[in-house]
């Protein structure tokens, strides 16, 4: 591992355009779980399979199941930035990387100080109003509400983040797209790269270096000509600006 670590260093050090990949994995240091690893999400016993839970048509039909399960495996007050996010930070800040792209839907990257941060599935910190659109940030509204949390119209708030059987926004995929594009080093991390269409976004790439950190092999391995399996806030916090 020191070696690749050697030579992701070497390829930070010669790239002026990096932009970061991320999923789940990026954000278990700060004690938030993965979806599909043993422990994660998808391998517990719920009534319903999580991925059923999350999805619109069972948001629309059993809004008040959908926010039991939310409210208590989605959501995390006490989840602080950890090595990976503020190294990333400090990438951007350095002026050497230029986007964040993110699976993840916690904030944590902007809480660490990113700017650039293109958010996939969207954000639990954003909710709005279905019925007046009335915007209600932050997740601790929906904690401290009972049952469905409600607008002071009546109407039913939702979660700002992208269910199962919902398409991502166009707008948040261009810029990503355009992002990965440009790189001349994309480092793909904490991703199984098994969610689409968003995996499908690599394609796009056709810089000089492809870097992959995961603990577990990814369908990316053999295109990367940088790979260390390891957890990727221990990776990163080894790579000074």
């Amino acid at each position: 591992m020191k070696e690749a670590i050697e030579k992701l260093q070497q390829a930070v050090n010669e790239s002026s355009y990096i932009v970061f990949f991320g999923g789940a994995g990026v954000s278990t240091e700060s004690g938030i779980p993965d979806f599909r690893s043993q422990d994660g999400l998808y391998s517990q016993k719920y009534k319903y399979p999580p991925e059923t839970i999350v999805s619109h048509s069972f948001f629309m039909r059993r809004t008040e199941e959908f926010y039991e399960f939310y409210k208590d495996k989605m959501l995390f007050t006490e989840a602080k930035p950890n090595a990976a996010h503020l190294k990333l930070a400090e990438l951007e800040k350095a002026g050497k990387l230029k986007a964040v792209i993110t699976q993840n839907i916690d904030g944590l990257h902007q809480a660490a100080g990113s700017k650039e941060v293109l958010e996939l599935h969207g954000s639990t910190l954003r909710n709005y109003c279905m019925s007046c659109g009335k915007k209600y940030d932050g997740i601790q509204f929906i904690m401290d509400s009972p049952g469905v949390p409600k607008c002071d119209c009546g109407g039913v708030i939702r979660p700002d983040v992208v269910l199962y059987e919902e398409g991502l926004d166009n707008s948040v995929i261009r810029r990503a797209v355009d992002h990965i594009a440009r790189a001349d080093l994309l480092i793909i991390g904490g991703t199984s790269l098994v969610v689409y269409p968003a995996a499908g976004f690599i394609d796009y790439f056709h810089g000089k270096h492809l870097c992959v950190i995961n603990m577990s092999e990814t369908s990316r391995d053999s295109m990367a000509d940088i790979l260390i399996q390891g957890k990727i806030g221990e990776v990163l916090s080894q790579i000074t600006v």
